[in-house]
């Protein structure tokens, strides 16, 4: 358990992000199959929502199910569709009690009828709530999230609304899916693997990355803090240099 002297002596991240990688390898080194290792990891993002917002982080990414995910084995697909009823029938009580609100991020044309009426959902239920933003990226892609924007701005300058001279990064970043989130500050990847698979690139352009070999059924509270503990010893200079 982390130590609340400890959290008051760091710079908390507004914005935390975290892609949930190795609960296949997780499971297989238990000789079990990898959606046992998915149900673990899915649990664990209630484990870790409620850790965030009782460190006072404000918004809290995951990298749930990535447009890529599709071409998984079919069981394995299948077992990952069912995880959002799952997720609403299992949390719901927990998120409500820590007033934690739940949006999510992704594409909505790949997913059932019944999947996006539980998203749609859960995001009603718990738009008014004040703490925590848990972000569930689901059939997410950066790629594809920025080529949706590109085309929303596209139609606007099409329609006559805005002029091809005023588009800018604001612009850009007001046509994400992240728009009403804090800039991200720390992007935090299990497993051990190093690279960002397609997610929120545009928002990690300068964000912190920490890496680290714990797969993410085993990630908790005090793997959590050594990532924030390496987040305030970076020297965040955003491109620029600070003054001495």
């Amino acid at each position: 358990m982390f130590k609340t002297k400890k959290i008051e002596n760091l710079n908390i991240p507004q914005h935390i992000a975290i892609i949930l990688d190795g609960n296949g390898r997780w499971a297989k080194k238990r000789h079990m199959p990898r959606t046992y290792g998915h149900q673990k990891g899915t649990e664990n993002i209630k484990t870790i929502a409620i850790a965030a917002s009782k460190m006072g982080i404000k918004a809290l990414s995951v990298y749930a199910f990535s447009t890529e995910n599709w071409s998984r084995p079919d069981d394995e697909v299948s077992f990952l569709m069912k995880l959002p009823g799952e997720f609403e029938a299992r949390f719901k009580d927990e998120f409500k009690k820590h007033d934690i609100k739940v949006m999510f991020s992704g594409r909505k044309t790949h997913l059932s009828k019944e999947n996006l009426e539980i998203l749609e959902r859960i995001t009603e239920k718990t738009k008014e709530r004040q703490g925590l933003v848990l972000n569930i990226c689901f059939d997410y892609g950066s790629r594809a999230e920025i080529t949706e924007a590109i085309k929303i701005i596209a139609k606007k300058v099409e329609d006559k609304q805005i002029k091809i001279e005023e588009i800018d990064e604001s612009m850009v970043e007001d046509n994400l899916y992240t728009r009403e989130l804090p800039k991200l500050d720390l992007l935090i990847r299990p497993s051990g693997e190093i690279r960002l698979s397609n997610f929120l690139l545009w928002q990690a352009a300068y964000a912190e990355l920490y890496f680290c070999e714990t797969y993410w059924p085993d990630f908790n509270e005090s793997e959590l803090m050594k990532a924030i503990v390496s987040y305030n010893n970076r020297d965040r200079r955003f491109g620029g240099l600070k003054n001495k």
